[in-house]
């Protein structure tokens, strides 16, 4: 008697029938950057000797990586902290005593174009894994009479995307 149960039972499991599909499977990939800096680090100025007549210049980084196919990047630069102090120039660093050094950020190296929220760096990318290094190119102009200390400011930089 159980040997008739079992087999009703199996042959209606093997005459089931099936069927598939397809299922849509979508995902979208964002633009989206990342931003960061390396110190634009100007050493030692001298306005007595070497940079009484000579701008003290150097360069630093700012460090972008975007969404591969991102397009109309830009970034900007901010005036800084002390910007109403400046003289001369869009930017000047304190040394936190009421004494300020002016300074200029420009595009490229010939010095012409002031980095700043209107003048604007493009930025390209082409993988989203490698950082673009665009380089920031300091100015301190010569002949400024300042007291001898470390001065420093501190500017954002934006990634407009």
């Amino acid at each position: 008697m159980r040997a008739r149960w079992l087999w009703p039972a199996l042959a209606v499991a093997l005459l089931g029938a099936s069927t598939t599909t397809n299922g849509v499977i979508s995902g979208t990939i964002v633009a989206d950057c990342k931003i960061s800096s390396s110190t634009l680090s100007f050493g030692s100025y001298d306005p007595l000797i070497a940079n009484a007549t000579t701008p003290l210049n150097a360069t630093g980084s700012v460090l972008v990586s975007c969404t591969r196919g991102a397009t109309g990047v830009t970034v900007s630069l901010d005036a800084g902290s002390n910007a109403t102090r400046a003289s001369g120039t869009s930017r000047a660093m304190s040394d936190g005593l009421g004494d300020y050094l002016s300074y200029e950020i420009y595009t490229t190296s010939a010095m012409t174009t002031v980095w700043n929220t209107t003048n604007l760096v493009s930025y390209t990318s082409v993988t989203s894994m490698a950082q673009t290094a665009l380089t920031a190119y300091g100015q301190i102009p010569a002949g400024q009479s300042v007291p001898v200390a470390t001065y420093t400011d501190s500017v954002i930089a934006t990634v407009n995307f």
